[in-house]
């Protein structure tokens, strides 16, 4: 049989996604492209903050005391976020989209300068990841009043697996998919080589990685996943300061450590994307001492004297040593 790597792409969640997979030459992927799109379209329709309409909006503006059945994946990825806060000790903190929101890095006007700390304070009240519950039984959550979950740093990674469950699905066996820089891999491509993905360094223009000197790592991919979170993106600049879009839910201020960038490696998507968030705001000494005790892969892009360095936990230089 003569198989060879086809690709597609589309739009979802304000980003870009694409699948490249390995399938005999008369098919075509093409031909599960709407199957695909539908998929994440689905997951962009419950979980979005920027559709009123949305399972999760709805949830975010409804009275507090209220009771709301979510959709299974949606209240999957909810569960998953609320499970990364506990073990965090609420470093990582779903619930801090108030301030996310206040700081300009919402579906709101973007600022040019901080807020006030009366508005910072009040922001800061309606954040808190326990007073959320959830009822198992009936895919409930409840809402206590003024909680604005946002579910950015985990669903792009949801997403990614979900059409990788698609995939398999179909019965095809080798695949790499992305979703705004979210990658996930399985398989082998038809001259068994692996599929192989690149970490860029922060001050690529645009993400248009251009020449290898624009990659920190490169490595394989096949049976893993990795996330990758950064500073670089989405900032503002007032005076002298940068200001990250990584909010602190302990402080309510964007992260001041000299982080460029984190990536995850992960068995799932979703298991390495919230982890990215969370590293970054405890920074490199926390970050990779709570990492190592888990055994988790994480690598640090750092602003340092003498330009970008790198930092490890054992489980990433393991992994690129693999």
């Amino acid at each position: 049989m003569d198989l060879v790597v086809q690709s597609t792409q589309g739009e979802t969640m304000g980003t870009t996604w694409s699948v490249r997979a390995v399938l005999p030459r008369e098919l075509s992927l093409a031909t599960w492209h709407d199957g695909i799109q539908a998929a994440l379209d689905r997951v962009d329709g419950q979980m979005s903050t920027y559709r009123p309409q949305s399972d999760l909006s709805r949830f975010n503006s409804a009275p507090a005391g209220t009771w709301h059945v979510l959709p299974a994946e949606c209240f999957d990825v909810v569960e998953h976020a609320l499970s990364v806060a506990r073990d965090s000790g609420g470093a990582y903190d779903p619930t801090v989209g108030p301030l996310v929101n206040l700081w300009g890095f919402g579906p709101e006007t973007p600022r040019c300068g901080p807020p006030s700390i009366e508005a910072m304070n009040l922001a800061s009240e309606r954040v808190g990841w326990w007073k959320l519950r959830l009822d198992e039984a009936t895919r409930s959550l409840y809402q206590p009043g003024g909680i604005y979950l946002d579910l950015s740093s985990v669903a792009k990674g949801y997403s990614v697996d979900l059409v990788g469950h698609c995939l398999d699905r179909l019965g095809i066996d080798a695949w790499l998919v992305e979703v705004g820089g979210e990658l996930k891999g399985k398989g082998v491509k038809p001259d068994r080589s692996p599929w192989r993905i690149g970490i860029e360094r922060p001050g690529a223009a645009s993400g248009a990685v251009e020449h290898a000197g624009q990659l920190s790592q490169v490595l394989t991919l096949s049976g893993r996943a990795i996330a990758t979170s950064g500073d670089y993106r989405r900032h503002f600049t007032a005076g002298d300061v940068h200001y990250s879009h990584h909010i602190d839910p302990r402080t309510g201020r964007p992260v001041a450590h000299g982080v460029a960038s984190v990536s995850v490696l992960a068995r799932d998507a979703m298991h390495a994307d919230p982890i990215g968030t969370l590293m970054t705001v405890l920074g490199p000494e926390q970050g990779l001492s709570w990492a190592s005790e888990r055994g988790l892969a994480v690598m640090f892009i750092l602003h340092g004297a003498g330009g970008l360095e790198e930092r490890l936990s054992p489980a990433f230089a393991a992994a690129l040593a693999s």
